[in-house]
Formats: C-alpha cells, sequence, structure tokens
C-alpha cells in the first residue's frame, strides 16, 4: 500500500519500462505506458484509503494492515512468472557491461535531448509534498490533507490512459509542451490562491499535467533508445531526473521558508518556461519538428 505522493518517472523500475516497450509494438507506446501509469496512479491513492479503512476497522493494527499488504506483493510476482513472457532475444556472440562508455556511446543525441527535457521538467516540478502544504497554509482543516493527494492522483489516473493514447498520434514534442503550458497555469493558480477552490483547482490541473507527460516522457525514452539498451537508458533517465527533483524540491523548500510560499510555484512556473525554451529550440538545431517519432512497424 503505496504512499500517494510520486517523484515522477525518478522512483520508476528501468527493467519495468523496457519490458512494457519490448511487448507493445512502436504505435502503441503512448498507450501502453499511459494505462500502465493510469494503474499504477490507482494503487497510490486506493492502497491508503484502504490501509486508512483497516487501520479504522481493526483498532490501529498496524501488524494486520502489514499483512493484508503482502497479498498484492504476492499477486505482483506471481503475474510475473505466470502472464508475462519476454520475446526472445538475439543470440549475441558475447554480453557487454552496458554501463560501459562504448555502450553509453551508442546512445544517441536524441535520447540526451530527451534526459535534459526531463530533467528541466522535473526542476520545474518539484515534489508533490508542497502542494499538501499549500492547502495547510491556505487553512484546509489538518483532517482534510490527504484529499489533495487524492485528488490530485484521482485526475492523473483518469486522464493517463486517454493523453498516453492520444500521444500516439500526434506530435510527441508539441504533446509536451502542452502539458508544460497546464503545469503553468496549475503554478500560477497555486502561487494566487487565496481559498481552497483555487488550491483545488490548481492541484486538479497539476495531475492533469501528469497524466499527460508522464507516460509519454517514457515513450520518447523507449523511441530513442536501442532495443538492447532501454533498461540502461531508462535507468539514467531515472537517475538524472530523481538527482533533479532532490534539487528542485531543496530549491522550493528555500524559497518557501525565504520568500514564502508564494514564490514556490512562480519558480515552478520560470522553469517550465525554461523547458519550453528547450524544446522550441530543438527544431532549430537540426531541422526536424519531432524526433521521437519512431517508423512504425
Amino acid at each position: 500500500m503505496r504512499r500517494g505522493s510520486q517523484i515522477a518517472l525518478a522512483r520508476d523500475c528501468a527493467p519495468r519500462d523496457a519490458l512494457v516497450a519490448d511487448l507493445t509494438s512502436t504505435d502503441t507506446h503512448g498507450a501502453a505506458y499511459g494505462l500502465r501509469q493510469s494503474l499504477d496512479t490507482i494503487g497510490a491513492f486506493v492502497g491508503p484509503l484502504l490501509a486508512v479503512g483497516l487501520m479504522l476497522l481493526w483498532a490501529n493494527d498496524f501488524r494486520a494492515v502489514f499483512w493484508v499488504a503482502v497479498i498484492p506483493a504476492v499477486l505482483a510476482v506471481l503475474l510475473l512468472l505466470v502472464g508475462v513472457h519476454e520475446p526472445p532475444q538475439r543470440p549475441a556472440a558475447r554480453r557487454s557491461n552496458p554501463m560501459h562508455w562504448l555502450q553509453l556511446q551508442r546512445l544517441q543525441p536524441a535520447y540526451w535531448w530527451i534526459v535534459a527535457i526531463g530533467v528541466v521538467f522535473t526542476l520545474a516540478r518539484f515534489s508533490e509534498a508542497f502542494l499538501v502544504l499549500r492547502a495547510q497554509h491556505n487553512g484546509l482543516p489538518l483532517a482534510w490533507i490527504p484529499l489533495v493527494l487524492v485528488a490530485m492522483n484521482i485526475v492523473y489516473a483518469l486522464s493517463a490512459y486517454p493523453f498516453g493514447s492520444l500521444s500516439d498520434r500526434i506530435s510527441h514534442t508539441r504533446f509536451l509542451a502542452l502539458g508544460l503550458v497546464v503545469l503553468i497555469v496549475a503554478d500560477l493558480l497555486l502561487a494566487w490562491a487565496q481559498s481552497w477552490g483555487l488550491v483545488f483547482a490548481g492541484v486538479a490541473l497539476w495531475g492533469l499535467h501528469m497524466g499527460m507527460t508522464q507516460g509519454l516522457l517514457a515513450t520518447m525514452v523507449a523511441a530513442t533508445a536501442p532495443a538492447d539498451l532501454r533498461a540502461t537508458a531508462f535507468g539514467l533517465f531515472s537517475m538524472l531526473c530523481g538527482l533533479a527533483m532532490l534539487l528542485a524540491s531543496v530549491l522550493a523548500g528555500l524559497l518557501w521558508d525565504r520568500l514564502g510560499a508564494s514564490s514556490t510555484f512562480f519558480a515552478g512556473a520560470i522553469f517550465c518556461g525554461l523547458a519550453l525554451t528547450v524544446i522550441a529550440a530543438r527544431p532549430a538545431i537540426d531541422g526536424t519538428a519531432d524526433l521521437t517519432r519512431a517508423p512504425r512497424r
């Protein structure tokens, strides 16, 4: 039973994302990652709600709740053993270290551009804990604070698959830019919010932008990495975005303490603008509107 707050792709499992790419066709990667994000997010808010209900039912017997949490973990392992079959791998003459610099040289500039976008994007979207702090700062009663993350994750879960499916049919970079625009609006609402209604509107848009972009970023990584280096590519992407998330959260905390709550969200909007600038500059560099669109197979 997982925590509701998520650190986007930085906490994702690289082998799992590589396996999704291997088991789906190129023209359905967006839908596949969107569905995975949606189901993942449903667990993120249903699990904690179930835990709260069981704690109330069983008089705070947390040991019993943890035993219940073992059930989905066992089911997940059984599904991997019984229901998931990896595609046949082509025989290789010898195995090589994927982290060797000669192997990493095979990661093309298009991949590193996606990494750069992901890092700047993560700087714009600090920890969701600040959404909780914003609601509390605006006077939301403590008992209702968990609804902030529940609301965000409901919007995230409902939007991830439809937007993932849509991303298979339109330009990835333009769709990512649209997701950044949504995040800018969310940041501005949260910066200016003086009521619970505006806070929850900003939180809902935050969840919407997550649904628009998180599966899309995974799709873009899969499209730009060699098939035999996908897990390595996802691992590097997640590591660098995780470091960016740590830096973003530290900066957000410092701004909150020194300049006030609004400054944190204004800074997020500025980083969104920087990410949009990077996206807009890419076509001018190589004349390509969208490097991440792989040919259909």
